[in-house]
């Protein structure tokens, strides 16, 4: 009987081992490495910084201004205090001229902000969580971890791409190889990326 046909994703074989020493010189498995957990520290910085059921001076330094010299971030241009949990102020002392872009800038923040200006100051009163923000933050959380898959998907057609230019020079043992420890790589990161999406989830939605 003929034997079965391996599944797509090295899936068919059990789990691959990461070797990097193997197929050096078909592609840089640790670059690939590198570059999909680069892609995965920015979903966890973006769900930190962005995707927070509590508004904090870290989440409003994130703010990014545009402005006729270029984009800043808001910490930049300003300084902000919490007056208290349910407001805090931005000191516009430095750059009275730009207070209608960073009124601007918190105001499409996606953070559901309504700041208020005061000579050079800008009130931002920090609203109550409602049901409906949560649910936009979640929702904000599943299309952030989407796109970081797509970033480790074009990682992996890339470093696929460069493994199949190098079958010209090297055995296609060795290129099959380094194409599964590929896939492995991406089934994991995009298992961690789902992980990661299933507690920010739980957490915006509890």
């Amino acid at each position: 009987l003929a034997g079965k046909k391996p599944q797509k994703g090295g899936k068919g074989g059990g789990r691959v081992e990461i070797n990097s020493s193997v197929g050096s010189e078909v592609t840089d498995i640790e670059t690939v490495r590198g570059k999909m957990q680069k892609a995965l520290d920015a979903l966890k910085e973006e769900y930190v910084k962005n995707l927070s059921l509590r508004t904090s001076v870290g989440s409003l330094d994130s703010i990014s201004v545009q402005t006729v010299n270029g984009r800043f971030p808001l910490n930049h241009l300003g300084q902000i205090v919490m007056k208290s949990p349910q407001m805090y102020h931005v000191n516009m002392v430095g750059a009275p001229q730009e207070i209608p872009s960073v009124l601007q800038a918190i105001s499409q923040s996606g953070m559901n902000l309504n700041p208020i200006q005061e000579g050079n100051v800008i009130k931002v009163p920090i609203p109550k969580v409602t049901k409906e923000h949560r649910e936009n933050l979640a929702k904000k959380a599943k299309a952030g971890c989407n796109k970081t898959k797509e970033q480790i998907r074009d990682i992996r057609n890339q470093a696929m791409k460069e493994a199949k230019k190098a079958k010209a020079t090297v055995s296609e043992d060795t290129v099959r190889l380094v194409e599964k420890q590929i896939q492995q790589l991406t089934d994991d990161f995009n298992g961690n990326a789902e992980k990661i999406l299933e507690a920010k989830s739980k957490e915006l939605l509890k």
